[in-house]
């Protein structure tokens, strides 16, 4: 069976990271995406020391998908530079695998 993936992304607010998110669960590109408000970064941008919020997203997909999810939300993402990385598992439990690919079953013959 195909090797599953997370997707870490971040973005600037809940409502952008629930309408990303939503976006690629419609489009059976993902069987879920969970969505942890109110992260705090501190990171380097154009030469200082930023502080903000942000919502992180983990999107739970097959590998093959990898490229067409981190596509979806780099097109729709409102930062210059969106931080999203694709994380491979070392193990999925094999029911919650099963689900994984049932859900996204449609895309994969698209």
């Amino acid at each position: 069976m195909e090797r599953v993936v997370l997707v870490y992304t971040t973005y600037p607010s809940l409502v952008e990271a629930e309408k990303a998110g939503r976006d690629v669960v419609e489009q059976r590109l993902a069987a879920c995406v969970n969505i942890l408000p109110g992260m705090v970064s501190h990171y380097w941008w154009e030469g200082k020391i930023e502080r903000g919020q942000e919502a992180v997203m983990i999107v739970k997909t097959r590998a093959s998908f990898s490229d067409r999810v981190r596509r979806a939300l780099k097109a729709s993402h409102p930062n210059k530079t969106p931080a999203i990385m694709v994380i491979p598992t070392e193990m999925v439990e094999d029911t919650y695998l099963r689900w994984i690919m049932q859900e996204t079953d449609r895309a994969a013959l698209a």
